[in-house]
C-alpha cells in the first residue's frame, strides 16, 4: 500500500514513475522526495565546484533541477504568471492556466527566477547540504496547502491528493527547518522564513484570484520558496 503511495509522490514531483497515478497518501511523501531531490543536487553542487567556478556550478545545478523535475514545477510557475498576474476574471484565469502556450507574464517570471536561481547558486554563501533541506522544505510547504486551501479546479491532476491532505503535514517542516539552521546558523533561520513567506504570498493570491490553489500554483510555490530561501541565504545584511 505503502508503494503506490510514494511512487505518486515521485511521479507528480520528478521524471520518474511517470504512469503511476497520485494517492491520497502521496502528499505525506513530498518532504521526502524533497530531501532526496536536494541530495543529488547537493553533490552536483560539490562535485562540480571542485572542478569549476561558482558561475559554472550555479548553472549546472539549474539544470539539473529541471532534468530531474521534468521542468514541471517551471511550467506551473509560468502558468501561474499568466493566469496569476494579468487584470482578468476568475474564470478566464483557469483558462489561460490551462492553455500550452505562454504570454509575457510568464516569459518574464521564468526568466527572473532561473536567474534568481543561477546567480544565488554562482555565488559564495550556499552550503551544498544546504539543498537538501530547502528542497524538503519547499514540498513540505506545498504538502501542507491542500489542507489549508481549496481546490480550484475540480477534476484537475491535484484532485487524488485531496483525500489526504492532512495539517499535521506541517510537522516536517521541523526537520526542514532545524536541518537549514544547523548547517547554516542563524542565516538559515532566514532562509527558512523567507520560503514560508514567499509561498504564503503566492498561495493567498492564488485564494484571492482563482479561489484556491491548482497544481500550476503548487509547482509555483516550489520554485518560488527555494529561490527565496537562496537568495536569503547570499545576502549580504
Amino acid at each position: 500500500m505503502k508503494r503506490p503511495a510514494v511512487m505518486g509522490a515521485v511521479a507528480f514531483l520528478t521524471v520518474a514513475g511517470r504512469g503511476q497515478k497520485p494517492q491520497a497518501r502521496s502528499l505525506w511523501w513530498f518532504p521526502v522526495i524533497g530531501a532526496g531531490l536536494g541530495g543529488v543536487l547537493a553533490a552536483i553542487h560539490w562535485g562540480a565546484g571542485e572542478l569549476w567556478p561558482l558561475l559554472v556550478v550555479g548553472i549546472l545545478v539549474v539544470a539539473a533541477d529541471l532534468v530531474l523535475t521534468g521542468a514541471l514545477h517551471l511550467d506551473g510557475l509560468a502558468d501561474s504568471a499568466d493566469g496569476l498576474l494579468p487584470p482578468m476574471d476568475k474564470d478566464r484565469r483557469l483558462t489561460v492556466m490551462s492553455r500550452p502556450d505562454v504570454g509575457a507574464f510568464a516569459i518574464a517570471a521564468v526568466v527572473v527566477v532561473l536567474g534568481a536561481r543561477w546567480a544565488a547558486l554562482g555565488v559564495e554563501g550556499v552550503e551544498s547540504l544546504s539543498l537538501v533541506p530547502i528542497w524538503a522544505l519547499s514540498r513540505t510547504l506545498v504538502a501542507v496547502v491542500p489542507a489549508i486551501v481549496p481546490y480550484a479546479r475540480p477534476g484537475g491532476l491535484a484532485a487524488p491528493f485531496l483525500a489526504g491532505a492532512r495539517r499535521w503535514l506541517v510537522l516536517w517542516l521541523v526537520p526542514a527547518v532545524a536541518g537549514l539552521v544547523l548547517i547554516e546558523g542563524a542565516s538559515g533561520a532566514v532562509a527558512a522564513g523567507a520560503a514560508v513567506a514567499v509561498s504564503a504570498g503566492v498561495v493567498a493570491l492564488a485564494w484571492r484570484r482563482l479561489g484556491g490553489f491548482t497544481g500550476d500554483v503548487l509547482g509555483a510555490v516550489i520554485l518560488m520558496a527555494e529561490t527565496a530561501a537562496l537568495l536569503a541565504l547570499v545576502a549580504d545584511p
